[in-house]
């Protein structure tokens, strides 16, 4: 054993090194989900910055320093309050905020949402059973994303007006229809919240044999 350890010696401090760093300062994540269509298409990899808000011991959740606080529109990654999965999602409100949503309208501290139609996608995704999402340019509070609807879909598109409690967090995926969100799990707490998104390291299309799609590598997230 000893000689074993012994001869591959960099190997297992270069591994060691690397779980340090996917643990406490930068990692990616496949995203294997639709919830974040169109900005996060399924087969994307994920750069996410662990050092965004907090500082943490390595392989583990204790925060060490707060670096800086989240704000509206940061896409993140987060255990979910109810089960622990794993989650990327959308901040759009934060603590104190009255939050409300009206037929797929958000509003923030009374501030309704600008929208500006982008069209239809298409061809429409397999995974969305055939239905061309409608898609429109979202603005409030000081943040905008495009986001998308399923027509005829059965998600919850009203609620509230609810107000985020302190040290949590409301999040939406912007497949509005298509995404187990805060509408689904509640509140996010700071500590479950993970890394912040930066961008796009590599894509392949899942539904088309894995097909690199080049013009996704190393686009930032918005």
């Amino acid at each position: 054993m000893k000689n074993w350890l012994h001869a591959n010696r960099r190997i297992i401090a270069f591994l060691l090194l690397l779980g340090v760093f996917r643990s406490a300062v930068a990692d990616w994540n496949p995203v294997p989900t639709a919830s974040m269509r169109p900005t996060i298409l399924e087969g994307d990899v994920v750069l996410v910055n662990r050092l965004a808000y907090d500082v943490r011991l390595p392989f583990s959740d204790t925060v060490l320093a707060r670096l800086g606080d989240p704000r509206r529109g940061d896409i993140v990654t987060f255990s979910s309050p109810r089960d622990g999965t794993r989650l990327i999602k959308r901040i759009v409100a934060l603590p104190g905020d009255t939050v409300e949503m009206r037929e797929n309208r958000l509003l923030v501290n009374g501030e309704e949402a600008r929208y500006e139609s982008l069209g239809r996608e298409s061809p429409a995704h397999p995974g969305q059973h055939g239905i061309a999402a409608e898609r429109e340019r979202e603005a409030v509070a000081g943040s905008e994303r495009v986001v998308q609807w399923l027509p005829g879909s059965a998600a919850r598109s009203s609620f509230g007006p609810v107000t985020v409690p302190a040290d949590q967090y409301l999040m939406l995926g912007d497949n509005r229809d298509n995404s187990e969100d805060s509408r689904y799990i509640g509140f996010v707490p700071r500590a479950k919240l993970i890394a912040r998104a930066e961008r796009i390291l590599v894509s392949a299309d899942i539904v088309d044999h894995w097909q690199p799609r080049f013009a996704r590598f190393g686009a930032a997230l918005h």
